[in-house]
């Protein structure tokens, strides 16, 4: 069983999973998870394909899903470097520091709230997010090209595609179709007819759409949604 529910913090998303028989397909968004599992803290990176999550039956997690370009802030950590990685908190701060937390984390009633007291503490020690992301990730979901991104900015293309990979994980052009994925699914969801998406979300048709849903998921779009 999979929740979740918004957080002030950072407006990131909380979640909580309850293994079963079946592993979460879970698809590339651009975002940075910390992770509590196994009584271990864990950072899952931005993924580039779907990722597998497995576990044994009954076993619980919580996590913060940090919003595109707010993860590597509280982490300190390059996006790119934990690109399609599952990599434990203390291989990226002081070990000490990381059993504390963890202890944090195991005592607590609400292990989600000390997550987000984690997050909020860091974010008081560490410099603003890049002012540029946000106006990038709006520019990339109105579907404006890399070149018209880049002009807007102020900034040379290469220029961009590093300040991306380092914020997100991934070139604009990686971003722009995990982004404009994640909004097919969206539509999808709620019923509506595959063509109408792909038209909807920028696809040049309904076969570009089922293309691009292969390549990030793994599995055809009506196999994702049931």
């Amino acid at each position: 069983m999979y929740e979740e529910w918004f957080s002030p913090t950072a407006g990131a998303v909380l979640w909580t999973r309850t293994a079963d028989d079946s592993p979460q397909r879970v698809l590339p968004d651009g975002c940075t998870d910390l992770i509590w599992m196994g009584g271990e803290l864990v950072v899952a990176g931005p993924d580039t394909r779907a990722h597998l999550a497995e576990g044994s039956p009954g076993t619980r997690y919580v996590g913060l899903r940090f919003p595109p370009g707010r993860g590597p802030v509280v982490l300190g950590v390059p996006a790119h470097e934990l690109r399609d990685q599952r990599v434990p908190l203390a291989a990226l701060w002081p070990g000490g520091r990381v059993r504390l937390l963890a202890d944090r984390v195991s005592d607590a009633a609400d292990p989600a709230g000390v997550l987000e007291g984690i997050a909020a503490d860091r974010l008081r020690e560490v410099r603003p997010p890049d002012p540029l992301l946000g106006a990038v990730i709006t520019a990339l979901r109105a579907r404006e090209s890399v070149h018209g991104v880049a002009e807007a900015a102020g900034v040379g293309e290469r220029q961009l595609h590093r300040r991306c990979l380092a914020a997100f994980g991934y070139g604009p052009k990686t971003l722009a179709r995990v982004l404009r994925m994640n909004q097919a699914l969206d539509l999808a969801r709620e019923g509506t007819p595959f063509a109408a998406v792909a038209a909807a979300a920028g696809y040049a048709d309904q076969a570009h759409l089922a293309r691009e849903v292969k390549a990030f998921a793994g599995v055809p779009l009506s196999e994702l949604l049931a």
